[in-house]
């Protein structure tokens, strides 16, 4: 997102096409917040995170492969579809595996490092810009942070059902 203004500007489309592309990001960002806030209640927090980060990282390696003006809109809208329901996953999940009390206190830690984390992102993709003079490898950095999220959310989908069996198991006997 930090950057689909100045990816615009380099593919010649200028600002206000990618500040339109940021705009309809952010608009389907709220959407997908609220909605993985359903789907979460149907089916858990880390199942959530895992399939908005899988869609957030097709999205990604869509900006790699297209970039005429119809398809950038087009990837944007899925970017913006999927990304805003991540972060908030961060705070089910903790109530999930963890109970209030610490929880509580982990949620602030888990978004502090989330935000450092994304602001770090975002400028790590603008030097590798800068040393490469292309997005390709900006994107690809952005697609192997979503691989190592995506690895753990599933990794957390796992531990959860492992978790839900053995409870299961221990109520049968």
């Amino acid at each position: 997102q930090v950057h689909i203004v100045a990816y615009c500007v380099d593919l010649g489309y200028g600002v206000a096409r990618g500040t339109e592309m940021l705009a309809l990001m952010l608009g389907l960002g709220i959407i997908s917040r609220v909605s993985s806030g359903f789907l979460a209640d149907k089916v858990g927090g880390a199942a959530t995170l895992a399939l908005g980060s899988l869609m957030q990282g097709a999205a990604l390696l869509l900006y790699l492969f297209f970039n005429g003006l119809t398809s950038l809109y087009v990837i944007s809208g899925i970017f913006g579809l999927f990304q805003g329901g991540i972060v908030p996953m961060y705070a089910v999940i903790s109530r999930e595996f963890l109970p209030p009390r610490e929880a509580v206190l982990r949620i602030g830690v888990i978004t502090t490092s989330t935000i450092i984390g994304m602001a770090a992102g975002g400028y790590v993709s603008g030097l590798i810009f800068d040393w490469t003079a292309s997005y390709r490898m900006a994107f690809l950095h952005g697609i192997g942070w979503n691989l190592v999220n995506l690895s753990l959310a599933c990794w957390l989908v796992v531990r959860q059902q492992r978790a839900k069996a053995l409870k299961s198991r221990a109520f049968a006997v």
